[in-house]
């Protein structure tokens, strides 16, 4: 969307899931090597050295960057046996949210990284029409897209 004078300041900001249990998911998306977090408010590394900043510079760091992934967790979810999970968006009923995506140098390196470490797929590189491209899965069941920075048609 090209940005007008009103719009001028706009940016993406951070998409927000709801997650069964914040320690299994903080360790999906840590521990996979996808980022870097601050409570519960996960982001590529840009560079920053947020172990040195102070907790004003860290909550300004925070809501100025763009791609930043929330995990909102409802508490008491972990040790409900009958909860039954969150719709991921991509079946009914609750039908509406898609996915998130990363941007990678190389999806079938990422992949192979992924399978190493256990990441369930919902499409490989080599699955479908789309060969460019693969779909991941979090914990939760949300669907985390592989796409390459560089798109070569």
């Amino acid at each position: 969307m090209p940005r007008t004078a009103e719009t001028a300041s706009f940016q993406f900001n951070h998409t927000m899931i709801r997650v069964r249990d914040p320690d299994i998911s903080v360790k999906f998306y840590t521990e996979k090597d996808m980022g870097d977090f601050t409570l519960y408010f996960l982001a590529f590394d840009q560079g920053q050295n947020y172990k040195d900043m102070s907790a004003e510079e860290k909550d300004k760091a925070r809501f100025a960057r763009e791609g930043v992934l929330e995990l909102t967790h409802n508490h008491g979810t972990e040790t409900d046996a009958s909860f039954a999970g969150y719709s991921s968006g991509n079946s009914e009923p609750g039908k509406g949210f898609g996915h998130i995506a990363i941007t990678v140098d190389d999806v079938e390196e990422a992949c192979a990284r992924f399978e190493k470490l256990g990441v369930q797929f919902k499409k490989r590189p080599q699955d479908g029409k789309m060969r460019h491209i693969a779909f991941i899965l979090d914990p939760d069941g949300y669907w985390i897209e592989v796409v390459p920075s560089t798109l070569k048609l």
